[in-house]
């Protein structure tokens, strides 16, 4: 093994990576993302996410961020949505289905019977012209150019993305609804982050 050429490899991945970040302000419509944060802080549901394989994995950490703010929120698999979960989901609540074609056949699948439900969905995708592009609520596109590997398919610098914006999101709804640090030792007892907070507390 080569370290020398295994350590520009993982340089390189960071280069891809941090400028996919740092492009985020100049790829995503501040509309869109604008919208997407007011929709999400007035929801008066449940915020449920969905997708599959890598996108299903990023859909479990913005939806862990979520409750982690107050935004109630939970994943939903797509297979058992599909077999009886969707009886968790009502018209008050927000559905945000994440696939990057955005013709996901799980996640495009979710779409009809969501709207026979009355739930409104965010469709996460880099596509407009796509099942989920042309069929949810409202989109927000999220497009990279580069994933990290050499072939350029192995969902990295996307999925990233992805995370990036939605932690973008779930920061400005902390704004948004004046969310404290009080607040947060009540849902967050635990960890390092809790034992933090408790002394954050006892100092006052």
């Amino acid at each position: 093994m080569d370290k020398r050429n295994v350590w520009k490899i993982a340089e390189n991945v960071w280069d891809i990576e941090s400028n996919t970040i740092s492009d985020l302000s100049k790829t995503i419509d501040r509309e869109e993302i604008i919208s997407c944060i007011e929709k999400i802080a007035r929801c008066e549901g449940k915020i449920v996410t969905s997708g599959s394989g890598t996108s299903g994995t990023a859909a479990k950490k913005i939806s862990h961020s979520l409750s982690c703010v107050e935004r109630p929120s939970f994943f939903l698999t797509p297979s058992d949505a599909l077999h009886g979960s969707l009886g968790s989901v009502s018209d008050q609540d927000i559905a945000i289905l994440i696939s990057k074609g955005g013709n996901t056949k799980e996640i495009a699948n979710l779409i009809e019977p969501l709207k026979e439900k009355g739930t409104y969905i965010i469709g996460v995708t880099e596509t407009y012209d796509s099942r989920l592009g042309r069929e949810s609520d409202q989109v927000l596109k999220i497009k990279t150019e580069k994933e990290a590997d050499n072939f350029d398919m192995l969902a990295t610098s996307s999925t990233l993305a992805v995370i990036a914006v939605f932690d973008a999101i779930c920061i400005a709804i902390m704004d948004i609804s004046g969310y404290t640090k009080e607040r947060f030792a009540v849902i967050h007892p635990e960890g390092a982050v809790g034992d933090r907070l408790k002394k954050t507390k006892d100092k006052k």
